[in-house]
């Protein structure tokens, strides 16, 4: 029962990191410490991306163009314009500093690890939903800071432009890096999958440990209603639902071929937490940072029990959910 709640045991390390930052929060010459830390390993984490992303993704971006027009269409447009859509219809449903986190998770890009494990579980199109999810956060690199700057301006917040140049100097400029000496370093990571893994899960841990000390310190989290987190936690399953309902539509209406449709589904509804973690402790730096993570965190977990119910039962019907349809390979 407990593997089916939770097909992802990292969501139980990040509640860890979470209840240290709640219960014994980081402090002065520590706190500096924790985020110089964070910084560091932001840029290691994506000067790796940079040195893992195959060229052939680049391609693939471009071949498929119909495949990841859509999935990006979701990814940047759908899903932006939805969070947007609802900030401005229940503005008083949560407080403002928990709406530009739901804004900021609209615009990540795609988790590249859950995205391919869903669609190839649902017999989907692998190879696209790999070409897909690395060609998502290539785009999110550029792409999220600004749609984050749209977005909050759109709803009235505030935003720091200079949070742009930071973006580039710790997440664009390591990337590049990275994938420019790819033909030198590839065969040195992929020899050591357990150190990117390490940097990966690591980076996120230590993000969220300081942002969630920074707001404990700033008492943020006294600062936020009753009852806050349920009205967060039934918006954004809500949301999900929206995408999920959405990404089936436009593979429907596109006509494509089933294996892409699946690709579509999972590459389209999933955000990157990997991403996310460190844009948000750049983009927000001190206790906003907390705040904005929180439906990140929420949304990482019931995407992962949500789709992975949905690519397990699309694995033993061989169809889309709630749609009857017969797969070609079963078909009379």
């Amino acid at each position: 029962m407990l593997a089916r709640l939770l097909p992802d045991r990292f969501i139980l390390w990040l509640l860890a990191a979470v209840l240290l930052g709640l219960r014994l929060p980081v402090t002065g010459d520590a706190a500096l410490a924790v985020e110089w830390t964070t910084l560091a390993a932001v840029f290691a984490l994506f000067f790796l991306h940079g040195v893992r992303l195959p060229r052939e993704a680049l391609i693939g971006g471009v071949i498929d163009w119909r495949l990841h027009l859509a999935i990006l269409a979701i990814t940047f447009a759908v899903f932006p314009l939805a969070g947007l859509a609802l900030a401005l219809a229940f503005p008083a449903l949560l407080a403002p500093e928990l709406w530009i986190g739901v804004l900021f998770l609209c615009v990540l890009p795609s988790t590249v690890q859950s995205a391919i494990a869903y669609t190839s579980l649902a017999r989907g199109n692998v190879a696209g939903a790999v070409a897909a999810a690395a060609f998502s956060n290539l785009i999110g690199v550029f792409l999220t800071p600004l749609l984050v700057l749209a977005l909050l301006e759109a709803q009235g917040a505030g935003f720091s432009l200079g949070a742009i140049g930071r973006i580039f100097a710790l997440l664009f400029l390591p990337f590049v890096l990275g994938h420019a000496l790819r033909p030198w370093l590839l065969a040195l990571v992929s020899a050591r999958p357990k150190l990117t893994n390490l940097v990966d899960k690591g980076v996120i841990l230590l993000a969220v440990y300081g942002a969630f000390s920074a707001a404990t310190i700033e008492g943020v989290w006294r600062r936020l209603p009753p009852g806050e987190i349920a009205w967060l936690s039934g918006l954004l399953l809500g949301l999900l639902g929206l995408i999920l309902l959405a990404a089936v539509a436009i593979g429907r209406l596109g006509g494509f071929a089933r294996p892409n449709r699946v690709a579509i589904l999972f590459c389209g509804s999933v955000k990157s937490l990997i991403s996310g973690a460190p844009m948000a402790r750049i983009l927000f730096p001190g206790a906003a940072a907390g705040v904005v993570l929180l439906p990140i965190m929420i949304f990482h977990a019931l995407q992962l029990i949500v789709c992975a119910w949905i690519a397990g039962a699309m694995a033993r019907g061989g169809a889309e959910p709630a749609t009857g349809e017969t797969p070609p390979d079963r078909a009379a």
